[in-house]
């Protein structure tokens, strides 16, 4: 009983009402916050301690940052998922919240395009500089445990590399990504090679305009440090997967690199495992394995690479097992809305 009034005490005040709208939708910064709310630093902070004290909020470290989400579990989120769909949209305090948020979505996804935009030409040679391309590449391929693949998506495509390292065991492959820059640098890089059968496309990891039950491999390579919200990105892509179908996922161990985050426009500073874990969980996925990488550096500015491996269960797909061609697209492509 307790713990219920002191939550509903933390959430039963305007301003802390509409903080906890505002990060149901996406996890965000103090900073972030106080632009979206326009109250000062210090009294969001407070605002923030009592929300995460009543088990409404949780706070997530990394290197000088934290973000805030709503709690992963608890009589306190359970709170939260019933008063969020109470709250109206059309509310002009709530409408002009989520104004702001737009703004600070829009800031995030400019910062990054412009990252990507500079650096397309050289991308492979930059997101591999803390282990040799060849291990990661190498490790991706033990991981599917089978010489045949029927149909590959690579989310967070870039330069189309994890298409050209599985060409030649797949029917068809599929990448996207949001930057048209790093597209047009895939789609030479395929054509060069003489890659026909695999494919890019312009699209939004959120929102994948793809058949359900269409792939059996999707590969997140070094993606999830880029996202607002890697969770729902493991979920829309697994949503995309036959049953037994393959989710590969490789990105760096949590760190303390904060550099990273300002030079690189990293958004997350790695994961634990027990945190890929709980998103695998949660879209229905059975984790496989887990593969340490580390790179030929030795010390504190040094990146283990890990990659996560999970099966989607069966029961929850309709379409045929891993190696063999799906009938759920009736014109057999991989059209992406752009």
């Amino acid at each position: 009983m307790d713990q219920l009034v002191d939550a509903l005490k933390a959430v039963g005040e305007p301003s802390r009402l509409r903080i906890v709208s505002v990060l149901a939708r996406i996890e965000l910064t103090v900073g972030e916050l106080c632009r979206v709310i326009g109250q000062s630093q210090p009294r969001t902070s407070r605002h923030l301690r009592l929300l995460c004290d009543a088990g409404v909020l949780e706070r997530h470290a990394e290197g000088t940052s934290a973000f805030y989400r709503p709690a992963a579990s608890g009589l306190g989120r359970e709170l939260l998922d019933v008063v969020k769909t109470l709250v109206d949209d059309a509310d002009p305090a709530i409408a002009r919240d989520l104004e702001r948020l737009s703004a600070v979505r829009e800031a995030r996804a400019a910062e990054a395009e412009a990252y990507f935009s500079r650096i397309a030409t050289n991308w492979d040679q930059i997101r591999f500089r803390h282990v040799a391309d060849e291990d990661v590449e190498v490790a991706l391929l033990e991981a599917v445990q089978s010489d045949r693949i029927g149909s590959l998506l690579d989310i967070g495509t870039g330069t189309g590399r994890m298409l050209e390292v599985f060409a030649d065991r797949i029917d068809r492959g599929l990448g996207i990504d949001q930057s048209r820059p790093m597209l047009n640098v895939a789609r030479a890089n395929l054509d060069a090679e003489g890659l026909a059968h695999c494919r890019v496309r312009h699209a939004d990891v959120y929102d994948l305009d793809l058949p359900a039950g269409s792939f059996d491999v999707a590969v997140l390579h070094h993606v999830l440090h880029f996202l607002d919200d890697p969770a729902d990105a493991i979920a829309q892509t697994a949503r995309t997967l036959k049953p037994g179908g393959r989710m590969l996922v490789v990105d760096y161990q949590l760190h303390n690199l904060e550099f990273l985050r300002s030079d690189y426009a990293h958004r997350r500073l790695g994961f634990d495992d027990d945190e890929v874990n709980s998103w695998f969980q949660d879209a229905d996925l059975d984790r496989e394995s887990i593969r340490y990488l580390n790179g030929p550096k030795a010390g504190p500015d040094s990146l283990t690479t890990v990659l996560w491996t999970a099966v989607r269960w069966p029961s929850l797909a309709t379409t045929a097992p891993i190696g063999t061609e799906s009938n759920s697209s009736p014109n057999n492509s991989f059209e992406v809305a752009s």
